[in-house]
Formats: structure tokens, sequence, C-alpha cells
């Protein structure tokens, strides 16, 4: 077992393009579907796994281009690391003041610590200068983890 990190940031538009942050739907349209439902269908399936846009299922990191992994550590610890030093980095562009205190920051980083002890992953979000946004994530990547036995970025 080890963790990928993953960052993304951008416009808070382009994040809200939800139909690409969403896998397709493992069966295809039907035959007779519409052909805009078909074509639709078929412009997900292609653009999900190369897209750089968060996945709405954090886990789903695991299919997207190994470029986009930002370091593997097999401690939780050395992950948690980069999530703290990711959040210290972005706290000083965060939309909200609350956002960036450094008590709530702490809190984040402990509660991050202890569901990636647990085996869990993490992800986290902030708006950042309008209408930017962050995404920051630690997807722990083991064999039989479910969700479809995502493979792990590095084998590819």
């Amino acid at each position: 077992m080890h963790h990928h990190a993953y960052l993304w940031t951008g416009p808070k538009a382009r994040f809200d393009q939800e139909a690409l942050r969403r896998p397709p739907h493992p069966d295809p349209p039907p035959a007779g579907s519409r052909p805009e439902l078909v074509q639709r269908y078929r412009e997900v399936a292609a653009q999900f796994p190369t897209s750089d846009l968060p996945p709405l299922e954090t886990a789903y990191w695991l299919v997207k281009p190994r470029a986009l992994v930002r370091g593997t550590w097999p401690d939780p610890s050395a992950a948690t690391a980069w999530l703290s030093d990711r959040l210290t980095e972005y706290a000083p562009r965060f939309a909200s003041p609350t956002q960036r205190e450094a008590r709530r920051l702490t809190g984040l980083t402990a509660s991050a610590a202890e569901r990636l002890a647990s085996g869990g992953d993490v992800a986290l979000g902030f708006y950042l200068e309008r209408p930017s946004y962050l995404s920051l994530a630690v997807v722990k990547c083991a064999p039989g983890r479910g969700l479809r036995d995502l493979p792990c970025p590095l084998d590819r």
C-alpha cells in the first residue's frame, strides 16, 4: 500500500464542469438512444480518464494520467506532511479569512493524518481569490481497494 498526492487549481467555472468529473456509466446508452446522448457518452468516456479535473469520487484520481501524481509515499505521515505544506503554501490565497487561520489548518492536517493512518483517502477543496478553486487529494493505492480495482498510476 502507498499514497498518491494530487493538486488541481484553476477557474471555478472549469471545476464546475461536473460531467467531466464523473466516470462514465459502465454501460453505454442502449441501441436506439438519441444520437446526442450517444455522442455525449462517448465524449465523457474519452475525456474523463485524461482530464486533469478532480473527480467527484476521490479514488478515481487513480485512473487519471500518471503525470498528475504530485508525490507518492508508503508512509501516511509523509503524505500528511505534503498536504500540510500545500495548505501552508496556498492559505494566503484562500478566499475566506476563516480558512486561513493557523488553528483551522492544523485541525485539517490532524484530521487528514488520522484518516490516512486508518487507510482512508483525503480530499480538500478551497475557493481561492475569485474565481479560482484549489483541490488537494491524497489517495490510498492498494490492491483490492474495491471501486472496480482501480489501477495504480505508476504501473501504467
